[in-house]
């Protein structure tokens, strides 16, 4: 019965980590790179790389908004909403804008954006059109050139599956502890069986964690029913029972002027003292039903939403506001979410989530390469199509996802900033890029096919850092003279890749050759049997 039922989780662990392996992969490789977004945003744009962070930060953030007021009631006085952007700690500049009247048909109005430097005030210079780090945000969870819902399901079923893997890979692991110290190097499928479980050890807290928190945040997705039978406008109606509303201005009419944004910050400054403002907006300016929203970062707190206030604009008074105590299962989702985020997280927590990430890009990748190593010895070296499928999905993703990021951010310095549609042709580039791959995959995936993906990624990644020092005024050493840490960093990273990936290179052409004079001995021991 024990060994019928070790045989079962074997079978469950291997098939359904191998059904969704490449696209939990993606799902793990693009989350990774989400933790750091803000600095992907920064560096995707040149225009802020020299504005440094205010030491005092807090403390001018009431002059600031007082000042885009004054600015947006001189260049924005009519239109529907205003939006005052301040500066945090890993996003350094200050952001006034405006929404232009909808145009017909248009779904959302467009925004017109003037971003200072905060530390002067003054406009700086025009923003590049680029996706940046909210590319991978939401290549993350819902996965791209699908429609939204349809990609969140895709990865609402492989995160199902990923958690069945971790479960029933927990269940077959009879050396669970001993996993954690053991790899042997050289071993062939051996090594990567040891990889493999030692990534997955190492991490699995940080995997359970982040693969049933993921789901979590799509919960009302997965299960919209209880609010579908309890509420008569079903989602809508339990969100509106959930969240404060504003029932004060809806129905007032007629145009009125702004209360000065001083007795409105009084109140909030009352209220929380040492706040945090992160945002400021306006709805419907200079009207009897405007409003003023005015968002505080929770800092430390396992809180995924914002604390707001939102203040009548006519009148000042206070109409609505997030509840200080969150119910029980308000703060158990809210703190769920924020976990899976990471938005509380300090740097160096930040880094721990990235090395979980990267953990898991290791333990799916190894485990997807272990399983075509074994089929093949097995069957002797021949290759049935059901494997060369799974070795060319293997090398498409591993070997052409770092090919793909370098191309994004190639072409994000490489690309003229008055292309129109320009965010959407670095994306493109990205998937060019990959798919490149995926054609190689299909002609050839062997050793010599690894190795020479490997030297081009090598070169890729070596070409980021290159090529940003040729189109910009700063490069990784200026970066480390200035302390300009989030430049530095990124750019080092890609230079740490490239390292990583010629090692690789250098290991494939090691162990090539080893096979090589291996097949060689072989054959000439062969022919001195027959000669004798």
């Amino acid at each position: 019965m024990k060994d019928s039922f070790f045989r079962s989780m074997t079978w469950l662990h291997t098939w359904v980590g191998l059904l969704t392996c490449w696209i939990i992969y993606v799902i793990f490789f693009a989350g990774t790179a989400s933790f750091f977004r803000d600095e992907i945003n920064l560096w995707n744009q040149p225009a802020i790389h020299n504005v440094q962070a205010q030491t005092d930060r807090v403390a001018a953030q009431r002059q600031q908004i007082i000042k885009g007021f004054d600015y947006l009631n001189q260049h924005a006085a009519n239109s529907p909403s205003w939006r005052i952007t301040l500066p945090e700690e890993r996003i350094p500049y200050l952001v006034y804008g405006y929404a232009k009247p909808k145009e017909p048909g248009q779904r959302r109005s467009q925004f017109v954006n003037t971003q200072l430097n905060p530390n002067t005030m003054q406009a700086l210079p025009p923003f590049v059109e680029t996706k940046g780090g909210n590319f991978f945000y939401r290549l993350h969870y819902q996965l791209y050139y699908l429609d939204a819902i349809t990609g969140r399901w895709v990865v609402c079923f492989a995160s199902f599956f990923m958690l069945l893997a971790i479960i029933s890979g927990v269940v077959i692991h009879k050396r669970i502890f001993k996993d954690m110290f053991t790899f042997r190097r050289n071993k062939g499928t051996r090594s990567w069986l040891d990889a493999h479980n030692l990534s997955s050890v190492l991490a699995l807290p940080f995997h359970l964690m982040i693969t049933y928190t993921g789901i979590i945040t799509l919960i009302f997705m997965l299960f919209p029913y209880p609010a579908l039978t309890t509420y008569d406008k079903g989602m809508r109606g339990f969100f509106n029972d959930v969240t404060p509303s504003n029932n004060v201005t809806n129905n007032a009419q007629g145009s009125a002027d702004l209360l000065p944004i001083n007795t409105i910050l009084d109140q909030v400054y009352t209220k929380w003292p040492s706040a945090d403002i992160t945002r400021v907006q306006v709805s419907k300016p200079n009207m009897a039903a405007s409003t003023v929203t005015v968002l505080v970062s929770p800092a430390k707190a396992l809180r995924d939403q914002s604390p707001w206030l939102l203040f009548s604009g006519a009148t000042g008074e206070l109409v609505a506001q997030t509840d200080d105590e969150l119910s029980s299962s308000k703060a158990l989702y809210e703190s769920l979410n924020s976990m899976h985020t990471g938005r509380f997280a300090t740097p160096l927590l930040r880094w721990l989530y990235v090395l979980g990430g990267i953990a898991g890009c290791v333990m799916i990748g190894s485990g997807c390469i272990m399983w075509a190593k074994r089929i093949r010895e097995r069957n002797k070296g021949k290759a049935s199509f059901g494997l060369q499928l799974v070795e060319g999905l293997n090398f498409a993703t591993i070997m052409g996802l770092p090919l793909a990021t370098c191309a994004f951010f190639i072409a994000n310095r490489l690309l003229s900033p008055t292309v129109a549609g320009r965010g959407e042709k670095e994306v493109t580039v990205f998937f060019l890029a990959w798919l490149v791959v995926a054609i190689m995959a299909l002609l050839k995936r062997d050793r010599l096919q690894w190795r020479v993906m490997a030297a081009i990624n090598a070169l890729a990644c070596l070409s980021v850092p290159a090529i940003n020092a040729l189109t910009t005024q700063g490069n990784i050493v200026s970066y480390l003279l200035n302390k300009q840490w989030a430049l530095f960093i990124f750019d080092a990273v890609f230079l740490l890749f490239s390292i990583l990936f010629l090692v690789q290179t250098e290991k494939l052409r090691t162990a090539s050759s080893a096979s090589k004079k291996t097949a060689n001995n072989l054959t000439n021991n062969k022919k001195r049997q027959k000669h004798d």
